[in-house]
């Protein structure tokens, strides 16, 4: 097993629950998310920043 740090930027969505959905269908491209964290907001862009730790199997 291998842990990845990510960083992404997603769209705000309409819910806090759309939004978390979102995060974790993201993140799981990625791997399988462990946690993660909104780091910052840009209300301009109407986007947020993501940084989680995902783990993923090592291939043998």
């Amino acid at each position: 097993m291998t842990t990845h740090f990510i960083t992404a930027e997603i769209d705000v969505q309409e819910t806090p629950t759309e939004l978390q959905k979102t995060i974790e269908s993201e993140l799981k491209k990625q791997g399988e998310p462990l946690r993660w964290a909104v780091t910052a907001v840009d209300v301009k862009t109407e986007k947020v920043t993501v940084e989680g730790v995902v783990t993923t199997a090592n291939a043998e």
